[in-house]
């Protein structure tokens, strides 16, 4: 398929204009990076938004591969002077790896198979003897009896071996294979038993005799079927109604009575059941897994997103506590800016004396430090640590407030070279302290240190494609920390190597001039630093804010390349740059600015409405954080207990994680709640990532509690309805 077909393809698919494709792509193959042209190149896009040039960059290279496997399969085919016109049609027509793979299937070179030694064994004439059905032929014994040899010593080897032949032959039928591919998914089932003893089963114990429609399985129980097969806890079997479809495959062969009508049958129903069937099973888990992965990576991608874009806690000084029982618990106070003022680690869940002790000591440190939140991680003893730090501040009347931080990851980076280059001074246990603390007073900045894998806001990250869940998970990262833009003069190499244009190195390389230079004071002296050109400035220049720089607008989205027209607004509103640093003609100017005035300013200033749009908006809120609008992490003064909680009861929490089949959320206990898809909402929606994000902080009646099996059930729905019953 030539590049303009496909174009055409994608621009369909995805329901907009070919020209908007053509553009996206040559922006890509310009070495433009994806958040760098949905935020700086709208006009040429037609205001085309990440997902969408995601979306283009996949498709593409989707049908690049297929064209380029057309093209091999072709040659091959041509190389066989097998190649019709027929064929090469529909080469051409085919949409579908799969499809193409159909096609050549016939003609591809095999390995040695059955087939093949009986056509090395000069059986293929015998075989197209028996498919010819004459009616008035000899017996199919007599037909073989011609074709004996040293290598085919009976006729019942010969007879076996044409079969072999003939089902291999029907194994090839494109035809049959789409009508079989199609039936499949529609009525078959997967069935699952156990491999073990129950009581050996444990979490697969659900999937003891369990069989479903695989049109109807939802990706967290495909993925969890799949663990289970792996772990060999599970025998996993596609079944379907093989009769009808031997029947079917039958018909397509016997053509009419002959003598040959029985053998015929058999090698129909031997080609189904040794080679079709166990083919079609093969690819049908494997796109069963593909999907479930995809929609995986998907809800994991989501989540991640909502998580790296919670707002900071800002002008905070910050306890951050890693909970522990025998080793004790690490403790770290940062201040504001996020640097370590005082550390130590402090027994809480040993003796009387000690957990007095360690009372009087942090009631010390937070009152000297002046500490205003207290940031315990939720891992081990964490739920033992809450009641500590309530007590602790109850009886001491302190006026810090705490909250829970997911401390996945915080291990990991602890002992990360990264780690060790940033908290060389300290000890590995104290770092993950640290971190706990850092990523509650700002989130994206420190959560993009750990690898997003190990953040563990997902469903089954460890059994999907790991090579295609880093690169998603990549892309996330990429798009939030651009989307959010950081402060070049504060930004770690970490966060920095995320920016559009820039890599490790040329991070690396800014951090090292800043050092040495001190704080930017203009977006232009990037062109300084080491190995950053014109082209990687073009790029990422726009991201990088600089507070108290020389130029206003260093502290906003605009960029570089627009700061002339930007001006031309401001002086068309009697103001000049200048006015920007002052705040009572700054509030003067954004009182006068209106969006709707973007077309008419466009016009004049012969510019596009998106950029002009995308100028006034940032005028308005210079400097914005835009994460402000989020809700900021829950904090508590006060642990609650179970038993403080019956059913019936409204709690609030904070959503924690969101998958298939639900959300889970923090509400103060040890255990989280879960609430079930089922009681997300009473009104439609096609996944709960529709209805509930991580992060969200949400009101909830408790409508179960199992304290055996440590199950709190949760209804957002049941307290809808309860509101609009009143």
């Amino acid at each position: 398929m030539q590049p303009e077909k496909i174009i055409r393809k994608i621009a369909a698919a995805l329901h907009i204009t070919p020209k908007q494709v053509a553009a996206a792509l040559t922006l890509f193959d310009q070495g433009n990076t994806i958040p760098f042209v949905a935020r700086y190149r709208k006009e040429a896009t037609g205001e085309l938004d990440e997902v969408q040039l995601r979306q283009i960059k996949e498709n593409f290279e989707y049908d690049m591969a297929l064209a380029q496997r057309k093209e091999t399969v072709r040659q091959s085919i041509a190389s066989q002077g097998q190649l019709t016109e027929e064929l090469a049609e529909k080469l051409e027509n085919a949409q579908r790896l799969q499809d193409v793979e159909d096609i050549y299937l016939p003609y591809k070179p095999k390995k040695r198979t059955k087939a093949s030694m009986a056509r090395d064994a000069g059986l293929e004439p015998l075989a197209a003897l028996l498919m010819e059905q004459n009616p008035a032929g000899p017996s199919a014994e007599s037909l073989a009896g011609s074709f004996l040899s040293e290598e085919v010593p009976t006729v019942e080897d010969a007879l076996q071996g044409a079969g072999y032949i003939i089902a291999e032959h029907l194994s090839e039928l494109a035809a049959f294979r789409r009508y079989l591919r199609s039936a499949l998914w529609k009525s078959a089932k997967l069935e699952c038993t156990l491999l073990v003893e129950e009581q050996d089963a444990q979490a697969m114990l659900t999937y003891k005799d369990f069989s479903e429609s695989i049109r109807h399985l939802p990706s967290h129980r495909i993925l969890a079927i799949n663990r289970g097969e792996a772990q060999k806890v599970l025998k996993v079997t596609l079944t379907a109604a093989d009769d009808i479809y031997i029947q079917h495959l039958r018909s397509l062969l016997v053509q009419q009575d002959s003598p040959y009508a029985a053998l015929l049958e058999a090698a129909a129903a031997d080609s189904y059941k040794r080679t079709i069937f166990p083919q079609m099973e093969r690819e049908i888990r494997n796109e069963l897994t593909e999907r479930a992965e995809k929609q995986a990576i998907t809800v994991f991608a989501e989540n991640l997103r909502q998580l790296l874009l919670q707002p900071p806690f800002t002008g905070q000084t910050i306890l951050g506590m890693d909970p522990g029982y025998r080793t004790g618990c690490k403790c770290a106070v940062i201040d504001s800016c996020g640097h370590v003022a005082d550390y130590g680690t402090y027994y809480l869940t040993s003796s009387q004396k000690q957990r007095e002790e360690s009372a009087a000591a942090l009631s010390a440190l937070i009152q000297q430090h002046h500490v205003t939140l207290i940031s315990i991680g939720n891992g081990t003893a964490s739920y033992e640590t809450e009641q500590f730090i309530s007590s602790l501040i109850r009886d001491n009347g302190l006026t810090c407030r705490y909250c829970i931080a997911n401390e996945a990851g915080a291990s990991v980076y602890s002992a990360s070279d990264l780690a060790r280059e940033e908290l060389p001074e300290l000890d590995v246990s104290i770092r993950g302290a640290v971190s706990i603390a850092r990523r509650i007073q700002d989130p994206l900045a420190e959560l993009v240190k750990i690898d997003p894998k190990s953040i563990g806001v997902g469903q089954y990250q460890h059994d999907v494609n790991q090579k295609r869940l880093s690169a998603t998970l990549d892309d996330v990262v990429e798009s939030v920390v651009n989307y959010v833009g950081v402060d070049l003069n504060t930004a770690s190499p970490a966060l920095l190597q995320h920016i559009s244009g820039l890599t490790a190195s040329t991070a690396g390389n800014i951090v090292a001039y800043r050092n040495e230079n001190g704080p930017f004071h203009d977006r232009r002296e990037l062109l300084s630093v080491n190995r950053l050109g014109p082209a990687a400035f073009t790029q990422c220049a726009g991201f990088l804010r600089i507070k108290n720089g020389s130029n206003p607008l260093d502290n906003t989205s605009v960029h570089p390349e627009s700061y002339p027209l930007a001006e031309e607004i401001i002086k068309m509103y009697d103001f000049t740059m200048q006015d920007l640093e002052n705040e009572e003609k700054l509030r003067l100017l954004q009182s006068k600015l209106q969006m709707n005035a973007a077309p008419k300013l466009a016009a004049k200033l012969q510019a596009g409405i998106p950029t002009i749009r995308d100028i006034l908006e940032e005028l308005r809120k210079p400097g914005r954080d835009i994460r402000d609008g989020f809700p900021q992490p829950l904090t508590r003064k006060h642990v609650v207990s179970l038993d403080e909680l019956p059913v019936g009861t409204i709690v609030r929490g904070t959503v924690h994680n969101v998958v298939d089949f639900g959300a889970f959320v923090d509400i103060g206990l040890k255990t989280p709640g879960l609430i079930h898809r089922s009681e997300l909402s009473s009104h439609s929606f096609t996944h709960p990532l529709d209805i509930i994000h991580v992060g969200d902080i949400i009101d909830a009646v408790i409508i179960s509690v199992d304290a055996g099996r440590s199950r709190i059930g949760l209804s957002i729905k049941q307290l809808e309805t309860n509101k609009s019953q009143k």
